[in-house]
């Protein structure tokens, strides 16, 4: 017998999980909040960290490497170019930024229900990224493949909690370098109807990514609505390559949505304090998008930031850390200040197995980008390893996380029913709220109820087979994708992105690069 199995299994057991789920799948497109933001700075501090990001593109300046068309943009628009390194004056990119980057966009799924806003007071939760290796409690920790991509893709479709199918949810690579970006957006358009990301490791890709949309949604769609929302990471320390920087300039040209957002460990890619971090941060992304907005005007914009910071023992990354909070707090604001949307936060942490380490280092996180306002939360669920691994039994706990996110946000219930008045005159002192009109007539939507945690007593969960969170986790990815149906997708529509992918797959050779 597998030591993933319970001993027995009680019908109750099984009826009460199918009641929990279905409690939980209300489509719900995004979230709006209705609480207020935490501003951990005061306006002093602020203010010294824009002036001083100021300074830093004015007097350092930031790197663009190796694309003379970029560095020709911005030398058109009035910035100093120096060889590849480029200096702005003084309030230059911020005024750039505010003159015709949207506050918020909506990005378009194939299915309208699915349509996400992105950016005021908003929250979209998105699965984690970019992961080499995956891992599940029957064969450990492995390189991805494209089978994983799909099964990450459909469990992000199903998930209630998450509003978006994300991007490279794991890296397959079982199939060539430059032609698994054809297969990653494949699935994403084939098995979800949630928005997707598209691939950023070579201009050409990002094209192929907007050609394939176009299959689906519409070369006239596209090119006036935003589909597609892509990550475009700054080289920390400021530094752009010509990888992000072809990449964003495809996507900015067809109104696509780019995430400008400065990769950093500190201590090792910023200063090692946090108020020289946060500066540095909105140095690159003030930058990154105000280059976006010399490209074309208009075209949709995110401050995104990815921060954690270096153990000064080994130089090894550090996760769910009150620094890294602080430094989120910090740059919410700074984006709410400039007026665009903001990314950040998720599952975050170093643990390898799903385990107490990787709970509370993600809830950490994840608690925080709530807080803070973040519009676009990337790596919600199944971040393992530092990023390293994309966890299956990880993603169910944290899309448990993220549907909690939901109601922290929506705030509390003021409403005649909630206020629950009659419920205190009917019961008075001394008796119990069990059986009285008002918690019947709520009951079945009171309070969350987690899809994982067991709730019962010792003798009930040692009845049901002694399961701990990940092998609980564990049966119920399992289920999910043994029930998965496709969204549908017009025939015709599917058969126009195959035949795409097929021809310009064999307009040239396999490579690993």
């Amino acid at each position: 017998m597998s030591q993933h199995s319970p001993r027995r299994r009680s019908g109750g057991r099984k009826a009460k999980r199918a009641a929990r789920q279905q409690v939980q799948t209300e489509i719900t497109a995004f979230i709006e909040r209705k609480i207020p933001y935490f501003d951990y700075l005061d306006e002093e501090s602020l203010s010294l960290i824009e002036h001083n990001a100021d300074k830093v593109l004015e007097e350092i300046g930031i790197e663009f490497r190796d694309d003379q068309e970029a560095l020709g943009i911005l030398k058109d628009a009035g910035a100093d170019v120096d060889g590849e390194r480029v200096r702005f004056p003084s309030g230059m990119c911020r005024a750039i930024i505010q003159a015709s980057a949207p506050a918020e966009y909506t990005q378009h799924a194939r299915n309208p229900e699915r349509n996400v806003i992105i950016g005021g007071d908003r929250t979209v939760l998105v699965p984690a990224y970019g992961s080499p290796f995956v891992r599940d409690l029957d064969q450990g920790r492995r390189y991805a493949t494209i089978k994983d991509f799909e099964n990450f893709v459909k469990l992000a479709y199903l998930a209630p909690g998450l509003h978006h199918s994300g991007g490279t949810v794991c890296e397959p690579v079982d199939l060539p370098v430059n032609k698994r970006h054809f297969d990653m957006i494949y699935s994403h358009l084939r098995y979800s109807d949630k928005p997707f990301m598209g691939s950023v490791t070579h201009p050409d890709r990002a094209q192929d990514t907007v050609d394939m949309a176009k299959q689906v949604f519409g070369d006239d769609f596209v090119e006036q609505n935003t589909v597609c929302t892509s990550l475009i990471n700054a080289n920390s320390p400021m530094t752009f390559d010509a990888t992000m920087l072809g990449a964003a300039k495809v996507y900015a040209r067809h109104n696509q949505a780019t995430i400008i957002s400065p990769f950093i460990l500190a201590g090792a890619m910023s200063p090692v304090t946090l108020a020289g971090t946060v500066t540095q941060i909105l140095a690159e992304a003030l930058a990154g998008m105000a280059f976006i907005q010399m490209v074309r005007p208009g075209a949709p914009v995110v401050f995104g930031t990815f921060a954690s910071a270096v153990s000064m023992q080994n130089g090894a990354p550090t996760f769910g850390t009150a620094e890294p909070s602080i430094v989120l707090y910090a740059a919410a604001t700074l984006a709410r200040r400039l007026g665009v949307p903001f990314r950040s936060g998720g599952g975050l942490c170093a643990a390898k197995i799903p385990d107490a380490q990787a709970a509370y280092e993600s809830a950490n996180t994840l608690q925080t980008a709530a807080i803070a306002g973040v519009n676009f939360m990337l790596h919600t669920a199944g971040w393992l390893e530092g990023g390293l691994s994309m966890g299956y039994e990880k993603f169910i706990l944290d899309i448990d996380q993220a549907a909690m996110i939901k109601i922290l946000l929506e705030g509390m219930d003021m409403s005649e029913n909630g206020q629950a008045m009659d419920a205190l005159r009917a019961v008075g002192p001394g008796a119990h709220f069990l059986g009285c009109e008002h918690t019947q007539a709520n009951f079945e939507t009171a309070f969350y109820r987690s899809i994982v945690a067991d709730n019962n007593s010792f003798e009930q969960w040692q009845a049901d087979g002694s399961l701990d969170a990940a092998q609980r986790a564990n049966l119920i990815w399992k289920t999910m994708l043994n029930e998965y149906e496709e969204p549908p997708l017009e025939p015709a529509k599917h058969e126009a992105l195959l035949d795409f992918i097929n021809r310009r797959k064999a307009s040239f050779p396999d490579s690993n690069y």
